[in-house]
């Protein structure tokens, strides 16, 4: 019988990597992931046997992560943050009827919600909405609605794939959105590149979101009725008496 691992890596770094997520590559005969994501495992992974496919081919990787696993093979399909959210866990049990042989084990990680909301101070205190704002696999006018929602109901909202080069004003529609809710001066951050080398993090406001730079590394956060700015910081209260 073979092992198929769904790990979640995290931001992309080895120390904000789980333990769980550690040993399932490093027990793994074959590493499978998108070709970007691989290239972020630690260097003492470098050296097993890595097979990668490019954006918007999700099936044939999760296929191949069955037939190897379905050869006898310990797999670990690596997906960047956690392995539910956005990632390849669901696919893979909708593929694997024909694999009952195949034990699945979903690692999770530490997702860009998580561990964006940390870089930027304390973006995420209460409750929380995660929104991608990529209309590959959702249509526009659903992620909209999700959108509107979570602004009505006074949630912090973390955006995922705020911009490509397909859709560069996404983040901007989304904001003059969003205008039509809560107020302009409401605090909002950017976090680009979490956990990696040119990791940085921009402080601003619902409007100022117009003009700061994000791009598919990039995490936005819009704060909501109890966000506010601490020593450069954004931070959501919880509602503590202080």
């Amino acid at each position: 019988m073979g092992i198929l691992n769904v790990v979640g890596i995290g931001p992309g770094n080895k120390e904000n990597m789980t333990f769980a997520a550690y040993d399932a590559i490093k027990e793994a005969d074959v590493i499978i992931g998108y070709t970007a994501y691989v290239k972020l495992l630690p260097e003492e992974f470098k050296n097993k046997e890595i097979l990668s496919t490019g954006m918007r081919a999700e099936k044939e990787r999760c296929e191949i992560a069955l037939r190897e696993a379905n050869s006898g093979k310990k797999v670990a399909l690596v997906c960047s943050g956690d392995s539910v959210v956005y990632g390849m866990a669901g696919l893979i049990y909708e593929l694997s009827e024909d694999y009952s042989d195949v034990e699945i084990k979903v690692i999770p990680g530490v997702s860009a919600a998580i561990s964006g909301s940390a870089l930027i101070g304390a973006g995420i205190g209460n409750d929380f909405a995660v929104i991608s704002l990529s209309d590959y696999l959702t249509p526009k006018e659903t992620i909209f609605k999700r959108l509107v929602a979570a602004a009505k109901s006074d949630m912090v909202i973390a955006l995922y794939n705020p911009v490509s080069k397909t859709r560069k004003d996404s983040l901007i529609e989304a904001v003059d959105a969003l205008l039509e809710i809560i107020d302009k001066d409401t605090p909002c951050a950017v976090a680009r590149n979490i956990g990696r080398e040119e990791e940085s993090y921009t402080v601003t406001t619902l409007i100022g979101l117009k003009e700061t730079e994000a791009d598919m590394f990039s995490t936005v956060f819009i704060g909501n009725s109890m966000s506010a700015v601490v020593n450069g910081k954004m931070i959501t209260r919880r509602g503590y008496k202080i």
